[in-house]
């Protein structure tokens, strides 16, 4: 299993975000992990990335313990988040210039094939991009390293039919050998593609 968590609590001061939670993302499925607003889908996906620790239960990502999550192993970890802020003074090319130099395994030649495909202008400045342009960039920089494992917390949240259909094909088209972990509101926004689902209520 890529992703396994078993009886994952936590807590907020009362507040129960995560209650015993167990999954399991199958090798080279496409996992999606469905609920309302506040149903603890974000609070999950942190967890995975060691961004929160449980306050119960374990949870492996990659075969490593998430409270073990380093720098090497997001090497194989792509992340988006609906949330994510951008560096809104670098052009394009210089954001993708700054992740190149990051990771061992970018590549610049699908970088190029990819902001051709989501029509990207490497010269615009982050800051002038619109929030589908904005998504798509976040896309760019976590497939252009051919991630093991992609995690999209609600990137389609927002987006116009057009462009969530343009984000969906190119993460179809450049992810064939990535597990991706995708969550949504709306099932009928990643129904057609995903190949597992779970849902989740009140944590």
């Amino acid at each position: 299993m890529i992703i396994e968590t078993n009886h994952v609590a936590k807590r907020f001061g009362r507040f129960d975000a995560v209650e015993d939670l167990s999954l399991r993302v199958p090798e080279g499925s496409v996992f999606a992990l469905i609920g309302p607003n506040g149903a603890g889908k974000t609070t999950t996906i942190r967890l995975l990335m060691n961004i929160l620790r449980p306050d119960h239960g374990d949870i492996t990502v990659l075969g490593t313990l998430s409270r073990r999550i380093g720098p090497r192993d997001f090497q194989r970890i792509g992340y988006v988040s609906e949330s994510q802020t951008l560096p809104g003074g670098l052009t394009l090319a210089q954001y993708f210039d700054y992740l190149g130099r990051l990771y061992d395994s970018w590549d610049r030649g699908l970088e190029k094939t990819l902001c051709g495909q989501f029509d990207l202008p490497p010269s615009r400045k982050i800051r002038h991009l619109s929030h589908g342009m904005r998504m798509k960039a976040l896309l760019v920089g976590a497939l252009a390293f051919r991630p093991k494992l992609l995690v999209l917390d609600e990137p389609l949240s927002g987006l116009d039919t057009l462009t969530r259909d343009e984000v969906v094909n190119g993460l179809l088209q450049q992810a064939a050998d990535t597990t991706i972990l995708i969550s949504s509101h709306e099932l009928s926004e990643i129904e057609s593609f995903t190949t597992h689902v779970a849902f989740m209520v009140n944590g």
